[in-house]
């Protein structure tokens, strides 16, 4: 196969007329080159195909363009659309990325993992591991003290940490606060595995609304879940027997939501009318549920764009991540999308509240 022969930085100096050190500027973005003479060899540079060298631009500037990214859970919608949205800007501000799946949160793996991605001298680090059980203290001592700038994902807040994150109180009331205006009173909860920080999150929001409007959220109107499928059917039946006066449920992920519909209808009951339910996600495949279901969407593209944009910030500014100047939370807002399962009403209300 034949392959034109790639244009050579010298060739675009003779193109535009100006010394190889210039052309070197304009493509480093120094500020010591007249802007004429930079429109000039960019577009030069368009016009001949021309691509910098990668490594060379890595020697000169002592910066690699690379980010490291810790992820977990990739077979769950959430992780995979936020690695998505990782990509997608990354490559849009000129950044490779160097990936890791954790297989569980065990300090045996993480260490060589992370000392992995700094002998490939990574910029800077996103990690979008969930906070689970009793990781917490362990992230706070061991991952603060990198040398390289670190964004997390999805965790609670904490001094000292940057931190990318959805309000999942909210979440977790903006649901529970629907189905009460559509009339429900004995709404149970399905929630996702409670050592995550966003499942107690969630389940405290739910507590929360009940509570404004005089109504209790007692431990038996709750269920145990793992956000499969088959765990939101165990922990369904399960609700079904400890609180047979449920009239709607707010179950913690899209997931699990998928057989509440399927039973129901397997067994008459009918949404929205005896039931109402709302999930969380926003999965696409959730409008095409027996009855289509009303979910709380987190743009989880829009969480991996965002904490891409803070760590590419962060090395910009040149700090490391123990300058807590630095440090900042940015907290996502979610979005109530109302579809058939609890629109007893049959009146589409504004999809936040």
């Amino acid at each position: 196969m034949y392959f034109n022969k790639r244009p050579t930085i010298k060739e675009v100096a003779q193109a535009a007329g100006v010394s190889t050190q210039t052309v070197s500027r304009v493509i480093n973005d120094r500020p010591d080159v007249a802007e004429e003479t930079r429109i000039k060899v960019n577009q030069v540079i368009e016009e001949l195909g021309y691509q910098p060298s990668a490594l060379a631009r890595s020697l000169i500037q002592q910066r690699s363009y690379s980010l490291g990214v810790v992820t977990a859970g990739l077979k769950f919608m959430g992780p995979s659309r936020t690695l998505n949205g990782i990509t997608f800007q990354s490559e849009k501000m000129g950044y490779s990325l160097l990936l890791k799946e954790l297989p569980r949160f065990d300090t045996e793996y993480i260490k060589p993992l992370l000392q992995n991605l700094l002998a490939h001298h990574v910029d800077g680090i996103l990690w979008a591991v969930p906070e689970v059980g009793d990781n917490r203290a362990w992230i706070h001592t061991e991952l603060s003290d990198l040398p390289v700038p670190i964004v997390f994902l999805t965790m609670e807040n904490q001094p000292g940490l940057t931190i990318i994150s959805f309000d999942n109180f909210l979440a977790g009331r903006m649901a529970t606060e629907h189905l009460l205006r559509q009339g429900y009173r004995h709404i149970g909860h399905i929630s996702g595995p409670l050592d995550w920080w966003e499942s107690r999150q969630r389940k405290a929001g739910w507590k929360a609304a009940l509570y404004a409007a005089g109504i209790e959220g007692l431990e038996s109107h709750c269920a145990e879940g793992n956000w499969s499928s088959s765990s939101g059917e165990v922990a369904f039946k399960q609700l079904l027997n400890q609180y047979p006066e449920i009239d709607a449920v707010f179950v913690g992920n899209d997931q699990m939501a998928a057989p509440v519909v399927q039973i129901s209808y397997q067994g008459d009951i009918a949404i929205p009318q005896q039931l109402g339910v709302v999930g969380v996600d926003g999965l696409p495949e959730a409008a095409y549920y027996q009855s289509p279901l009303t979910t709380i969407v987190l743009d989880q593209y829009l969480l991996g764009c965002t904490a891409v944009d803070e760590i590419v910030h962060s090395i910009e500014r040149s700090r490391v991540q123990s300058d807590h100047e630095s440090q900042r939370t940015i907290i996502l807002s979610p979005e109530l999308l109302v579809r058939e399962s609890s629109n007893r009403a049959r009146i589409l209300e504004p999809e936040t509240s």
